[in-house]
């Protein structure tokens, strides 16, 4: 099985990163591929970003050459899953959709922990689109940058721990999801530091993907995400109806 895994940002330090986190969980046989977009912001961190990053990831993915089974989006709150189901036959997981749905399975009520304050509403909005708000305590903001998780990895984790605790104890949330791609890999000090479940995206969604494939699962193609109809479209973009 091979699994690509697409980072939604230009940073190929993240990618690799995330690769790894990825590969720890994945299942013997289990190939992941980390893809860096060839375009698009060295962090996404708002919408203009995130948009750019859509058409980045779905670019990314539709250039590459050899089979693969799956496709996770990683990046958390971002947009472009739906155009990804639309264009491909295979699984497709949204790490934001992996670490809330998992995050239900283990209490009541669950909390997001992320970057900077300006993403919190882009994540808000992808939980209510995806049907998973219901259940989401509080989406709190570390004040942490992107690319100064990398830069700076103790500070980092004393904010996001910080801002677990106040999860926990104020809103009352039960499990904490990391809220960024980049945080990949912290969920196991953060357990032990708050004494609650924590859910990697990157990781859940590589266990889903996998339960896809093997339950030989793929996006509907009936209606919402049925395959683009063909039709001109001008410029680069026209590989995405190949």
């Amino acid at each position: 099985m091979r699994i690509l895994v697409v980072n939604v940002n230009t940073t190929d330090s993240i990618t690799q990163a995330i690769a790894r986190q990825a590969q720890s969980v994945a299942a013997p046989g289990t190939e992941i591929i980390g893809l860096t977009p060839a375009f698009g912001a060295e962090s996404v961190e708002g919408n203009f970003e995130s948009y750019l990053a859509a058409i980045a990831v779905m670019d990314c993915v539709m250039a590459y050459d050899r089979p693969f089974d799956a496709v996770i989006q990683a990046g958390y709150g971002e947009h472009g899953r739906e155009g990804l189901q639309e264009l491909l036959d295979v699984p497709v997981v949204d790490i934001t959709d992996a670490a809330a749905s998992t995050a239900m399975f283990l209490g009541r009520a669950y909390s997001v922990v992320t970057t900077l304050d300006r993403t919190v509403p882009l994540i808000e909005d992808r939980l209510k689109l995806s049907g998973l708000w219901d259940r989401c305590a509080s989406v709190r903001a570390s004040g942490m940058a992107v690319l100064e998780l990398e830069a700076s990895p103790h500070k980092a984790l004393e904010a996001i721990v910080r801002q677990a605790e106040l999860a926990v104890i104020e809103d009352k949330a039960e499990v904490i999801c990391l809220g960024c791609g980049g945080m990949a890999g912290l969920d196991e000090r953060i357990r032990q530091l708050t004494g609650v479940p924590v859910i990697d995206g990157v990781t859940a969604a590589v266990t889903i993907a996998e339960s896809l494939v093997r339950l030989g699962l793929s996006t509907s193609k009936v209606r919402t995400y049925a395959t683009p109809r063909p039709k001109a479209i001008a410029g680069w973009a026209a590989r995405f109806c190949r």
